[in-house]
């Protein structure tokens, strides 16, 4: 493991041509009125657009499909959605799980993946996808930087992808463990997870 803190940038050099924008969970559900509602979405939404734009075909968004109901889900999960009733797929409008209209408008060519945990690598073929495509460097925007981030960037790191955690473009409902994610990120995951501004990722990316 490492230890102390490490500067943003890509410290390993630009981004190749295996790099893929991994954009987590930009849904209607978390940017509208729920109870999951990320206050800040909003905010970093224009960074994640202009990293979409730089190369749409290369990006590829995950969507957090909630359960039909409480019975359907297991386990935790169960007393999760009991909890959050009011978010699964029998009470929630559907267009709430759509990617919020801008990037939505990305697919084709860009490419959407849904999962039902807050990891993509649980459930379906996502490894293999990206195995198929040539992609061993991951570009991560989205939310929540503590919940469902977290859990893309580790399973990435486990499976060996370099991983660029773009900080401008992370957003969650607190700032306190949003800030402390990043202080993870940089102090404990330095070899492998980079840190980096929207604008850094745009210069380094062609």
């Amino acid at each position: 493991m490492d230890g102390g803190p490490v500067k943003h940038g890509l410290r390993f050099g630009p981004l190749g041509d295996g790099a893929l924008h991994l954009c987590v969970d930009m849904q209607n559900m978390f940017a509208g009125d729920t109870a999951w509602h990320t206050p800040w979405m909003a905010r970093v939404l224009p960074n994640v657009e202009r990293i979409v734009r730089r190369n749409p075909a290369r990006t590829l968004f995950t969507r957090f499909v909630p359960a039909r109901n409480a019975d359907a889900a297991s386990g935790t999960w169960r007393g999760y959605y009991e909890r959050w009733h009011a978010l699964t797929l029998d009470e929630l409008d559907p267009a709430m799980v759509e990617l919020m209209a801008p990037l939505g408008e990305a697919v084709p060519p860009a490419a959407v993946f849904d999962k039902t945990t807050y990891a993509p690598w649980v459930h379906g073929d996502l490894d293999a996808r990206l195995r198929r495509r040539g992609v061993d460097t991951l570009v991560v925007t989205g939310g929540e930087t503590d919940v469902c981030v977290l859990g893309t960037v580790l399973g990435a790191v486990d499976r060996g992808y370099r991983v660029v955690v773009v900080v401008d473009a992370l957003c969650s409902a607190s700032d306190e463990t949003h800030d402390a994610m990043v202080l993870l990120y940089t102090s404990r995951y330095g070899q492998q997870v980079e840190t980096a501004l929207t604008e850094e990722v745009l210069d380094h990316w062609r």
